[in-house]
C-alpha cells in the first residue's frame, strides 16, 4: 500500500525511474487507502497520465516571459519535462496533476468501469468525464458531445479512448502486436488555421528520397508555432495543387505532425507559382528517379551528399549507437572537413581530428572521442536499426535480432527465411537482401573497428527454429496458436515452401493443402496433433 516506483512509458519495456518527482504531484497518494471489499495486492502496478492544467501553463508561461526567459511551447512538453528533472523541486513548483485509468494487476473486477471506481477508493484521481455506453450510438453522441466540449477541459487532448468494459471479452479480444484490439483511440478532428506558403524545398533522405517541405509563414496551431509542413510527394502537391505564394489550410495530424490540408484558392493573386518537381537532386545534382510502384522520386546517387549526412545523423541517433555530443551540426562538419565519409570512419575519429572544428576545444573533443568509444558496445537490435535500411525502424530490427540471434544469420538470409519473421513482408526482405548485398564492406570496417554487438539471448523451446503454417478454422485463436508456437522458439511463415515444417490444418484447409502435399519433408498435422507436440494436451 506505499509508493515504491514510479517510472516513464519508455520504449515500452525501459523507462526512466521518477518516482521521486511523482511523490510532488498531489494527485497521486503516496499511500493506498484500504478497500471495503478486498485485499489490497502485495504490490499493485497502476498506469496513468501526467498533466499540466491549462492556467497552470499560461502562468508558467507568464513566470518565464517575466525572466526574459524562452515560453514553452505546449503543456504537454513542458509536463513530460517536469517529471524527468533531476530535481524534485522543479516537478513541485510545476503543479502537475496525474489522471488514472488502469490497473495492471489483477485485482479480480470485472469491468473497466470497475476498475476506475477501485481506483477511486484507493485514492487515485480519474476522469470524471468517463461514460458507460450500452451501444454504439451512444459511443457516437459521447464524441460528437466531445468535440466541441473538449475546450472547455482544463487539459488539453486530441481524442478519447473507447474502452470494451467486460474484462472477460477484453482478454478473448487480445492484441495484434502493441495494438490491443480491446480499445480504440478516436481522434478529434485536428485544429486547424491558415497561413502562407514562403517556398517549397526538397529535402534528400538518408534512402536518397526526395520529400517536398512547404516553408510557412509561421503560425501557432495545437500548442506550438509552425513553420514547415510535409507535401509528402509530387502526386501529393498536384493533388493539392498548393503553389508558392498560396493561402493553405493548415492542421498537426494526431496534434504533432503539421500537414496541408488545403489550398485557398479564392484568395490568389497574380503572385502564386507553380512548383515544377526538380529533375536533378538538389543537393548533388544527380538525376532523379522514379522506382515502379512507388510515388516517391529518389536521388540515383548512392554517394549523395545529402543521403549520406542523413543516414550518418541516423546512425549515431539514440535508437541507433546513440552518441552522445554528435549532434546534426557536427556531423555535416566531419563531413565537409572530410574526416568521415561513412559510418565505419566515426571510430577512427581522435581528439586531435575534432580540435580544429568549429566550437571544439580539446576538453570537448576528449569527451565526444570518449562517447565514441562507450558506443562501440551495442545490442544487435540498435546496430541493425542505425544501419539505416530502408523500410526496417525500430520494432522490425529488433524482430529481426529477437528471431535470428546473430547479425551473421540476418545478413546471410534469403528472402522466405526472413519471410518467416513474423510482421515481415516480401518488400522488407527484399530490402534487407539487397542491403546486406550491397555493403558488405561497410559491415567488415565497422566490424573491424572493435564493434561489440551483443546479441540477444534466443527461445531455446524444443522446437526451436521449427516453421509453422496454418490452414482452415482452428478452434483457438490464430493469433493465439502463433503465440504459442513463439513461446515453444518456432517460428511463423506466410506460405508453404521448402522451409516449412508443419502446416496445421484445420476445417475447410485452403489451396494451402494441396501445396504442402507436394512437398516430401514436409508434416501436415490437424489441430489435435499441434497442441500435443506443444505438450498442450
Amino acid at each position: 500500500g506505499l509508493l515504491v516506483r514510479g517510472a516513464t512509458r519508455g520504449d515500452g519495456e525501459t523507462g526512466e525511474e521518477v518516482t521521486n518527482n511523482l511523490k510532488t504531484i498531489e494527485s497521486i497518494p503516496l499511500s493506498l487507502r484500504d478497500l471495503s471489499d478486498r485485499k489490497i495486492p502485495e504490490i499493485l502496478e497502476v498506469r496513468g497520465e501526467v498533466v499540466m492544467n491549462k492556467d497552470v501553463f499560461e502562468k508558467l508561461n507568464k513566470l518565464q516571459a517575466k525572466k526574459g526567459a524562452a515560453l514553452f511551447a505546449n503543456p504537454r512538453n513542458v509536463a513530460a519535462g517536469s517529471i524527468r528533472q533531476l530535481d524534485p523541486s522543479i516537478a513541485r513548483a510545476r503543479k502537475l496533476d496525474c489522471i488514472v485509468f488502469e490497473i495492471i494487476t489483477d485485482i479480480g473486477e470485472k469491468t473497466h468501469a470497475g476498475v476506475h471506481q477501485v481506483l477511486k477508493e484507493l485514492g487515485f484521481k480519474t476522469s470524471p468525464y468517463n461514460q458507460t455506453c450500452q451501444n454504439i450510438g451512444e459511443v457516437n453522441n459521447y464524441l460528437k458531445k466531445w468535440v466541441e466540449n473538449r475546450k472547455k477541459l482544463p487539459y488539453q487532448t486530441d481524442g478519447a479512448v473507447i474502452v470494451v468494459n467486460d474484462i472477460s471479452q477484453a482478454k478473448k479480444l487480445g492484441h495484434i502486436g502493441k495494438a490491443e484490439r480491446w480499445m480504440l483511440a478516436y481522434k478529434f478532428p485536428a485544429e486547424q488555421v491558415t497561413t502562407k506558403v514562403l517556398d517549397i524545398e526538397i529535402q534528400v533522405g538518408r534512402t536518397g528520397a526526395l520529400t517536398p517541405v512547404a516553408i510557412l509563414e509561421p503560425v501557432a496551431v495545437a500548442g506550438s508555432v509552425v513553420s514547415r509542413a510535409t507535401l509528402h510527394n509530387q502526386d501529393e502537391i498536384e493533388r493539392l495543387d498548393v503553389r508558392i505564394n498560396d493561402t493553405v489550410i493548415i492542421q498537426k495530424a494526431g496534434d504533432i505532425i503539421p500537414d496541408v490540408v488545403e489550398v485557398i484558392k479564392n484568395l490568389r493573386d497574380a503572385r502564386q507559382k507553380k512548383f515544377n518537381f526538380p529533375k536533378k537532386c538538389p543537393v548533388c545534382q544527380s538525376a532523379v528517379v522514379k522506382k515502379s510502384n512507388e510515388v516517391a522520386y529518389y536521388c540515383s546517387n548512392k554517394k549523395c551528399y545529402g543521403q549520406n549526412l542523413e543516414s550518418l545523423i541516423h546512425f549515431v541517433s539514440k535508437k541507433g549507437f546513440n552518441i552522445e555530443g554528435l549532434g546534426n551540426s557536427i556531423v555535416a562538419q566531419l563531413i565537409d572537413k572530410g574526416l568521415i565519409s561513412n559510418s565505419a570512419d566515426i571510430f577512427g575519429l581522435r581528439a586531435g581530428d575534432l580540435e580544429p572544428l568549429d566550437g571544439f576545444a580539446q576538453k570537448k573533443a576528449d569527451k565526444l572521442i570518449k562517447a565514441i568509444d562507450k558506443a562501440r558496445d551495442i545490442n544487435l537490435s540498435n546496430f541493425i536499426y542505425a544501419l539505416g535500411i530502408r523500410h526496417v525502424g525500430e520494432e522490425t530490427a529488433i524482430l529481426l535480432a529477437n528471431s535470428f540471434g546473430t547479425l551473421k544469420k540476418i545478413s546471410e538470409a534469403n528472402t522466405d527465411q526472413l519471410m518467416a519473421v513474423p510482421e515481415i513482408g516480401p518488400e522488407v526482405a527484399q530490402s534487407l537482401v539487397e542491403w546486406f548485398k550491397d555493403n558488405s564492406d561497410l559491415i567488415d570496417n565497422l566490424l573491424g573497428a572493435k564493434i561489440k554487438i551483443k546479441n540477444p539471448v534466443l527461445s531455446q523451446g524444443k522446437l526451436s527454429g521449427q516453421t509453422f503454417l496454418f490452414t482452415g478454422s482452428l478452434a483457438i485463436d490464430r493469433d493465439e496458436a502463433k503465440d504459442l508456437v513463439r513461446q515453444v522458439g518456432g517460428k511463423i511463415l506466410s506460405s508453404v515452401s521448402q522451409n516449412l515444417d508443419y502446416l496445421v490444418v484445420g476445417d475447410n484447409p485452403g489451396s494451402k493443402l494441396a501445396q504442402a502435399k507436394k512437398i516430401n519433408k514436409l508434416k501436415i498435422i490437424s489441430e489435435q496433433e499441434f497442441l500435443k507436440l506443444i505438450h498442450l494436451k
